[in-house]
Parts: C-alpha cells; structure tokens; sequence
C-alpha cells in the first residue's frame, strides 16, 4: 500500500513512527559502484550500516564506493532518499542484509519525496525479482 507522509521527512525514525513502524521495518536501498557505469544495490534495515569488507568479498573486489547523487539518479532513476529497489530501468545486483529478513512488513522509497510502499517482505522479494539475501551490515 502507499503511504503519504503528511510533511517532510526528515530521519529514519520520524518515518518509521509515521508509518506506524518500527525503523527495522524501513529499508534503505544503498547504491554502490562496482566500477565504471556499473552499480549493485544493497538493502538494509533501518539503522544497519553496510559492511564494505562483506560487499567486497560478496563481488571479488578490493575496492567499491558509494555512487553520488547523480549516479544514483542515472543508474535507478530515482533521487537520492527515494530509492526504490522496484522498477530499475535496467538490471543491477540487488543484495538483501540478512537483518531484513527478522521483519514481516516493510516499507520501502517510492521513488517520489515522503511517499513509501509498505509491504510484504514476500511481496517485496517477488517484485524484485532476483536478489541475494547474505550478511551485508556488520
């Protein structure tokens, strides 16, 4: 279902009390660079941080970096903060952090400002596609 916030977000927890959420409920959906015009996403719950050391070792690589802003925007066609894993214009990697799968319902970026999908993780993982659940956040 949409959820329209009715102001600004302006943290995790704001958004996930809105929501009527706990902040694991809300994944963040982290765009990476695998190496030129090449990028993977990693989703995580919350307040998880990535673990770069896992990502490294999850794609053979002894370096990776966040992607900016506009790498963000030209890879998913999203602004940053609206992110969705759902409706990428062209393929990625997509890894999901273990610490997703401790939830039932989740929300996601719409791809639109204070607006979220909340949904069924099954639901999500299907509307994905493929996606590589591993250990991601440390």
């Amino acid at each position: 279902r949409v959820f329209r916030h009715t102001g600004q977000v302006t943290s995790l927890e704001q958004a996930a009390s809105e929501r009527g959420q706990r902040v694991g409920q809300v994944v963040r959906s982290i765009v990476f660079r695998l190496g030129e015009g090449r990028f993977a996403m990693a989703l995580v719950a919350g307040a998880a941080q990535i673990s770069w050391p896992a990502l490294r070792a999850h794609f053979g690589q002894s370096r990776l970096t966040m992607a900016d802003p506009a790498e963000v925007q030209k890879a998913t066609g999203y602004r940053v903060g609206t992110v969705s894993p759902i409706g990428l214009p062209s393929r990625m990697p997509i890894l999901a952090d273990t610490g997703l799968m401790a939830e039932e319902e989740l929300s996601i970026g719409s791809g639109e400002r204070n607006v979220a999908i909340i949904l069924q993780r099954e639901d999500l993982f299907k509307a994905i596609g493929k996606v590589e659940i591993g250990d991601f956040s440390p």
